[in-house]
């Protein structure tokens, strides 16, 4: 771990977001200091341009973005949550070609590549399946219609990338703002864990999107069937595995951990989704071990041991593909 980066963000895990994580699992929103404390560090503008002061770190793959989202995830998982949405939001703004995408990347990205501002995902529109969020044109712009069953970070960021599909099936993805009103509205979601992450289904009901406000317009595409949903995500169950290991001091474990790294690292597009299940199947078995370990005061409501465990389950189906989830069954035992 000789990345200067990535040692900030396991220095800033150890000493900052771990000692705070108990509070924060029961806190209603992810404290503004800790997001503060990520900006200050340098943490939100790991993929932006450099112009923008940004690091352009590559995002979906192995290095040093993957490797500062499994650090801070073995300081807390729910700041960790929001802090790395806002990035697949700066990229997609960044890299939009569209003069209106464009023109936003220059007045959004220094603010957010610097964390003054924050950003969110509404991404309904990427997803297959038969009910995703709709966007008919209108006067000047385009209305969205339907439902995004999470978006994370409501309250706590200040733009969000929606995406959502066209009758001729084309993908549109609107840079909006996170407020309410009689076309847009939030419901919190109550979560296992991760709850501070303030995570909202929202409902869309005629809400105008202008033009200028438009990012990407494309032919959408479904994912692939072996989809393994982002390398990075697979950081995040490593990160909870690494605390665990932690806690519980040297063992095995840590060999697996080092080994299902190697496999995340070395995964082409078509094994990730069975390296991802490893990952999230090792962070179960590995607070699991951590309860079995510290004994009976692990179920206590305030201790590490029972938040990690919880942690543990809320990744079976965060960032979860069809190929994932039937991976994780059969390392479940329960594959057919």
């Amino acid at each position: 771990m000789s990345d200067p980066v990535v040692q900030t963000a396991q220095r800033l895990a150890d000493e900052l977001l771990f000692p705070a994580a108990l509070e924060t699992d029961a806190a209603a929103r992810v404290p503004e200091h800790l997001l503060r404390a990520l900006a200050d560090a340098g943490l939100f503008g790991l993929v932006g341009a450099r112009e923008h002061g940004g690091l352009e770190l590559a995002l979906g793959s192995a290095g040093t973005f993957s490797d500062v989202v499994e650090a801070l995830a073995s300081g807390c998982l729910a700041t960790t949550f929001v802090w790395v949405q806002h990035h697949f939001a700066v990229h997609a703004l960044a890299t939009s070609d569209s003069p209106e995408g464009v023109a936003l990347a220059r007045e959004w990205s220094p603010w957010l590549c610097a964390g003054t501002r924050r950003a969110g995902l509404a991404l309904s529109g990427s997803r297959p399946g038969p009910d995703p969020l709709r966007a008919r044109p209108a006067p000047g712009g385009w209305q969205l219609d339907g439902r995004v069953p999470w978006m994370t970070g409501w309250t706590l960021v200040d733009a969000v990338l929606a995406t959502a599909r066209t009758s001729d099936q084309r993908a549109l993805g609107a840079w909006l703002d996170p407020i309410e009103s009689d076309s847009l509205r939030a419901t919190p979601q109550r979560l296992v864990a991760t709850n501070a992450s303030c995570s909202v289904e929202l409902q869309f009901h005629a809400h105008f999107v202008p033009h200028e406000r438009v990012i990407a317009l494309a032919p959408y595409v479904p994912p692939p069937a072996y989809d393994g949903g982002g390398r990075s995500n697979g950081s995040l169950a490593l990160g909870v595995a690494r605390r665990a290991c932690r806690l519980i001091g040297p063992s095995p474990l840590d060999a697996e951990l080092d080994a299902r790294r190697a496999q995340l690292d070395s995964s082409s597009d078509e094994t990730l989704a069975v390296a991802r299940a490893a990952a999230v199947e090792l962070s179960l078995r590995a607070s699991a071990a951590l309860i079995t370990h510290q004994g009976s005061r692990s179920i206590v409501a305030g201790s590490h041991a029972q938040r990690l465990a919880r942690e543990a389950l809320f990744l079976l189906v965060f960032g979860s593909r069809p190929a994932i989830k039937q991976a994780l069954l059969g390392e479940l035992g329960a594959g057919g």
